[in-house]
């Protein structure tokens, strides 16, 4: 016999067993206990709060910052008929107070609330209405990483959560996040008053992505033959800048492909606008600041690009985890620079942060560079900065395109040396010149074409010389110093190497024959007698997902996932029953779709 919460997830979702460490993560909630989740995107954290509202008494309470994703996640609710509905700031008054006349008669399943609508005195009068008749279910705070004071999707809102604590003691809470390194983890524990909850740490692998980063010599140029590869695929492209998110979206609807800008810049409306555009829209890529992107349901999302270097390893991992929610193959893919750093560590020196925080956000930056420089498997150093240990993947660019390591100890000696000898206040551009002999206006100017490391480096061009700087950038060996314009200067680690008393091994890739790339795609987790992407059936499942979607405004996704679609396709159902078999198909969808989808199947190719 099932248990109650296995009942429920095939009942309700159409899926007959759970992932990884959900069952355990419901049953301490059913039971009425706390807990902290950190899983990755993708990884199913909904469910987690989803069923235990479903099996306890009164709604679930779901605190979430997403205000422009709310409508679709209660619209997928609502597919599975389950009573969900939320509260936030885009509603008009009416609406409000029907939403809270439901919540009050126990009509309600799930209520999504904004934060600052949670912590107001109208909506907790309401809360200690339905407690008193013991009619909360739990309390679940979606995103809780946005409790860091330290991150960049801190929400200072999310701080005053712990009064839920305060004042409801006997509700259950689940926090959950897909991201947090130990001091994100701690300050979540201690913020939100989680001293006694379960802490559920799923492993943070997200094997269907593909990590490639490669160093920035014509960016759009390797953006475009990066995105040839994933013509007519949904994707993000993140920027730092608001005036290059800009720049580059109309640059590339200008190449023939349908990309739109994303940012705080832009009018509320248009963001909406966009963001429901991609959301519902295939093939589309999003040009966006880190303002878009937390929480993004959209399964299908094939790509990440970066064309500027993330401010930390978490940012980076948040980001990119963006792609491949569905499982299927995705790519991460990011170029980056020298330039980089100088202007991540100028923002942070500009910015009215505390020193210890400041002081935080450079070991970030400087982490985040050392990722980039590795020479060693990508997904094992990102997942060891996470805490988690892992083998070569054998799927990332430095598994496939393996860098030659090579004794760096002489080109260092010459960098410290040429940035001693100018008196540590010139960036690594002035300091190649110097090193590769170029007698330009500026090197005269100062006499530095005088100095004895003029020309001692003239048989490295300049792209092997700024992978120099950057590794020593990487390493700690030497600092951008932003507030005298991103001036090179010597660390204490710097002394030894100088002294030749320890040698320092570079990376340098091999020069690979174009074509020799291994391009081949992380096979697909669904079974492997699915048919391909172009299969007649598929094609009229897709065609018939979305009409549906169109008529009922949601995206296509909501109806049905790509996932659910393949299965279909594979399983070829021919019965109500067999139908009830297929992985996201409940008992809701079946009533609502069965007739039609069996038809589809039945239908000759």
């Amino acid at each position: 016999m099932t248990s109650p919460a296995v009942d429920t997830l095939h009942r309700v979702f159409g899926y007959s067993s759970f992932r990884g460490q959900q069952a355990e993560i419901v049953d301490q909630i059913v039971a009425g206990g706390d807990a902290l989740v950190l899983m990755p995107t993708g990884g199913g954290k909904s469910l987690c709060y989803q069923i235990p509202a479903l099996l306890r008494e009164g709604v679930g309470v779901v605190v979430s910052p997403l205000i422009a994703l709310m409508q679709d996640q209660v619209d997928a609710l609502q597919q599975a008929d389950v009573s969900a509905a939320f509260l936030n700031s885009s509603q008009d008054f009416r609406s409000l107070v029907d939403t809270e006349r439901r919540l009050l008669n126990g009509e309600l399943d799930l209520i999504y609330v904004a934060p600052e609508r949670l912590l107001s005195d109208r909506f907790i009068s309401l809360l200690e209405q339905l407690v008193a008749r013991r009619q909360v279910a739990l309390f679940a705070i979606d995103e809780a990483h946005c409790v860091s004071q330290w991150g960049h999707d801190f929400r200072p809102e999310y701080i005053q959560l712990s009064q839920l604590h305060e004042r409801f003691p006997t509700v259950p809470r689940i926090a959950l996040t897909a991201t947090a390194d130990q001091q994100t983890r701690q300050e979540i524990i201690t913020r939100l008053r989680l001293e006694d909850a379960r802490l559920f740490v799923d492993s943070f692998d997200r094997p269907n992505i593909r990590y490639t980063i490669v160093e920035r010599d014509n960016p759009r140029k390797q953006l475009l033959t990066f995105l040839g590869a994933h013509h007519g695929e949904a994707g993000i492209v993140y920027c730092l800048s608001r005036r290059k998110v800009d720049e580059t979206a109309a640059w590339l609807s200008a190449q023939g492909i349908t990309a739109l800008p994303y940012h705080a810049g832009l009018t509320a409306t248009d963001r909406q606008r966009h963001q429901h555009r991609f959301l519902r829209e295939d093939g589309l890529v999003m040009v966006a600041t880190i303002a878009f992107g937390m929480g993004i349901d959209k399964p299908d999302v094939r790509f990440v690009a970066h064309l500027d270097l993330p401010r930390s390893v978490e940012a980076y991992y948040q980001e990119t985890g963006r792609a491949g929610r569905d499982g299927d193959p995705a790519e991460a893919w990011m170029t980056y620079g020298l330039n980089d750093v100088v202007i991540h560590r100028q923002m942070i020196e500009d910015s009215s942060a505390p020193i210890e925080q400041k002081r935080v956000e450079r070991q970030k930056l400087e982490s985040m560079l050392a990722y980039c420089e590795s020479a060693s498997c990508r997904r094992v150093v990102l997942l060891n900065h996470l805490g988690e240990q892992a083998e070569p993947c054998g799927n990332c660019d430095v598994c496939l395109d393996p860098p030659l390591v090579w004794d760096g100890t002489v080109a260092a000696q010459k960098v410290l040396s040429a940035a001693l000898r100018t008196g540590q206040r010139f960036g690594a551009g002035h300091l190649i010149d110097i090193l590769r002999g170029k007698s330009t206006d500026k090197v005269r100017q100062f006499g530095h074409d005088r100095l004895p490391t003029f020309a001692v480096g003239a048989e490295m061009d300049d792209m092997a010389w700024r992978s120099v700087f950057r590794q020593l950038l990487a390493a700690g060996v030497l600092e951008a110093d932003a507030t005298a314009y991103g001036a090179l200067k010597l660390t204490d680690s710097a002394r030894p190497i100088l002294k030749g008393e320890i040698s320092l091994k570079l990376r340098r890739r091999l020069d690979r024959p174009k074509g020799k790339e291994a391009r081949g795609k992380v096979p697909s987790r669904s079974a492997s007698s699915a048919p391909t992407d172009n299969s007649p059936l598929l094609a009229r499942l897709r065609s018939w997902r979305s009409e549906k979607a169109r008529a009922q405004g949601v995206p296509a996704y909501v109806i049905l996932h790509d996932r659910t679609l393949h299965e279909i396709a594979s399983l070829l159902p021919d019965s109500p029953p067999a139908l009830l078999g297929v992985p996201g198909i409940g008992l809701a969808k079946a009533r609502r779709y069965g007739d039609e989808l069996l038809a589809l199947v039945a239908e000759r190719d």
